[in-house]
């Protein structure tokens, strides 16, 4: 499959992350070209602090200049936006990906637990 090229897509992440690391599998399963930056959480840049202002924290998909914070949307978002690029990221059926959401949340609050 070639990839699909995305002129200034940028996304903001921390290697050592699953939320970040769950935005980049994202856009390589639907191919998509980005600019990866790895961010300093301990020295917040201000590309980071002005693209997150409500949490300041990764992932940060950047897209025409726009925001898009929080991994689950971010993934959600790539979804949607290159739908027709490589494989669909959630079910097409509504039951299927609302399963799918619930158990993301169940995971993600998992880790968070376990960070904290």
């Amino acid at each position: 499959m070639a990839g699909v090229r995305v002129a200034g897509l940028r996304l903001l992440g921390l290697n050592v992350s699953p939320f970040a690391f769950r935005a980049r599998v994202a856009l390589n399963i639907k191919g998509v070209s980005y600019e990866y930056m790895e961010q300093d959480l301990f020295n917040k840049g201000e590309l980071l602090l002005s693209s997150n202002p409500v949490h300041n924290k990764v992932p940060v998909l950047i897209h025409n200049g726009k925001p898009i914070c929080e991994s689950l949307v971010v993934v959600q978002y790539i979804d949607e936006v290159w739908g027709d690029a490589g494989k669909p990221i959630l079910p097409v059926d509504p039951y299927e990906r609302a399963i799918s959401r619930f158990w993301a949340i169940y995971i993600d609050d998992k880790i968070h637990a376990m960070l904290v």
